[in-house]
């Protein structure tokens, strides 16, 4: 039974898929947009630290294993939009030397095939579409740009404007964060008609007044305002079925509802996330394709990486009565330092800790240290940082999808050691201007203790290159061995920098979506 035709099917909606609808809307062209969830529910356990962080409300509840049988909650999310509903927001560009070959203390982060040149206009697309506010210039790292940001950056509020300028007094070049948000402030803060309202529950929260600019926001819902897009959710995509050559893609089985639906379209882009994407290309597999969809080469699933990220507390003795924390990120280090010949990675300003996250982290020293004091007055007093390091890429390190249906994960990160040095410049720093007694570690933005199930930054399962046996997608990102099947998601990242990846996702979806209009067009 065949439940529709169209010219294109995009299947996930979050950054990725998002954008390539929005931007193939205008085109008249009929689009399905299929999205394993729905609609993420506006409603107070949005901003409930308890609900979001501790009890994982709104991650998916599917049960994923690590390579010693150990079970894990991946920390996805099935919602229209994607992970990006509960994103940070911080959209930055990938550093020109990361288009490079990089040395790392560990191995070697490999050149891409397509130079930053070539991102670039899309780069400076993808920031005006997703309403990013920044500085440009104010990072010593941040590579050339053909456009300022067309917004200003988010203000610091007076406890984080000091961290900063104590930061400047020793040395170093704090900036603002470039923040995907819908933010409209007059002299006395959030403008009456603001969306965001720079609250404390932006970083990792779903956002229940739609302030950040999500794919949600700013792609599903205004692409659905054309006739030609539809919208499909509640929709999981089983397999993606081939003519009996295996070059094209002809079906994509839908399970909506309890029941067996089958569409068909010209061109299938995939952009369900690097490693959802993997296993739809796995349970995809047939005659003509029998170790899994575009899987000729063997990379399907490997080189996954994610970061190797860590999140701190820093306890001090002056209160913090920041409300919007994450403003402020410092680079000095991203590629390298006086005594380290090589690249440490980036540190950002995180959300505000809530009491809530901090019981529910607690360490014995960390109660050892403050034993009378309430985790509330210890969120109180706390600056929150996020470390981020580039973890190389791995073929060992891969999704696979076993025989019995069950999904294994397997992930040794890179760059413990540059991770380390990082940790303790940001503790030099903190000393240096007197900020905190203690440096405490969190965990919960790493899946609860377990950090196999840390899966914000995924990438890197089907790389783009120009030699079909070392590669899964040709430079436009379509698979070498269809001639139909595109991919929209960080899967195509032949290594992941130490930036949070999303605006290079975007940036390549617009790019993708250009050459899907010119084929259209054709």
């Amino acid at each position: 039974m065949i439940n529709g035709r169209y010219d294109v099917i995009i299947v996930g909606s979050g950054p990725g898929g998002g954008t390539v609808a929005l931007e193939l809307a205008t085109t008249g062209k009929s689009i399905l947009l299929i999205e394993r969830g729905g609609y993420l529910r506006r409603e107070r356990d949005n901003w409930d630290p308890k609900a979001v962080f501790v009890d994982g409300k709104y991650q998916a509840k599917e049960t994923w294993y690590g390579p010693d049988g150990e079970a894990f909650h991946p920390g996805l999310h099935y919602v229209v939009g994607g992970n990006s509903k509960v994103y940070g927001g911080a959209l930055f560009r990938l550093r020109a030397e990361d288009f490079g070959e990089l040395r790392h203390a560990d191995g070697v982060s490999p050149a891409w095939p397509l130079g930053y040149e070539v991102f670039e206009p899309y780069y400076t697309r993808a920031e005006h579409l997703f309403r990013v506010r920044g500085l440009r210039g104010a990072d010593p790292t941040e590579p050339w740009a053909s456009a300022p940001y067309a917004h200003s950056p988010v203000p610091h509020e007076p406890r984080i404007q000091e961290l900063c300028d104590g930061l400047r007094r020793i040395g170093h070049h704090p900036f603002p964060q470039p923040l995907a948000i819908l933010l409209e402030e007059d002299e006395l803060g959030p403008a009456p008609h603001s969306a965001c309202i720079r609250c404390d529950a932006y970083d990792g929260f779903p956002c229940m007044t739609n302030g950040k600019a999500d794919a949600q926001i700013i792609c599903v819902d205004p692409a659905l305002v054309h006739p030609n897009v539809t919208l499909l959710t509640h929709a999981y995509v089983e397999r993606l079925e081939t003519d009996a050559s295996g070059r094209t893609v002809t079906g994509v089985h839908v399970t909506r509802k309890g029941e067996q639906e089958v569409y068909r379209a010209d061109i299938v882009v995939v952009a369900c996330g690097a490693l959802s994407s993997s296993l739809l290309m796995f349970r995809s597999a047939s005659e003509a394709h029998p170790n899994g969809l575009a899987n000729g080469s063997d990379q399907v699933g490997r080189n996954y990486m994610r970061h190797n990220n860590s999140a701190f507390m820093a306890v001090s003795k002056t209160p913090n009565a920041t409300v919007f924390q994450k403003t402020m990120a410092l680079n000095d280090f991203y590629l390298g330092c006086d005594d380290w010949d090589f690249p440490l990675g980036g540190i950002q300003t995180l959300g505000k800790s809530h009491g809530e996250q901090v019981r529910a982290e607690a360490l014995p020293a960390l109660l050892n240290w403050f034993p009378e004091t309430p985790f509330e007055e210890l969120a109180r007093h706390s600056l929150d940082f996020w470390l981020m390091t580039e973890d190389l890429p791995n073929p060992d390190n891969r999704i696979t999808l076993q025989a019995d249906g069950r999904v294994v994960l397997d992930m040794k990160p890179s760059g413990d050691e540059a991770h380390r040095r990082l940790k303790r410049k940001l503790e030099g720093l903190l000393d240096a201007i007197d900020a905190h007694p203690h440096l405490i570690e969190r965990s919960l933005y790493l899946g609860k203790g377990i950090p196999i199930g840390g899966t914000a930054h995924q990438a890197g399962t089907m790389r783009f290159g120009t030699d079909p046996a070392t590669s899964v997608l040709d430079l436009d990102c379509k698979a070498h061995q269809l001639d139909n099947l595109y991919v929209a998601d960080a899967s195509f990242f032949p290594s992941i920098g130490a930036v949070n990846p999303t605006l290079t996702i975007i940036a390549n979806a617009l790019r993708i979506a250009d050459h899907l209009k010119a084929r259209l067009g054709g």
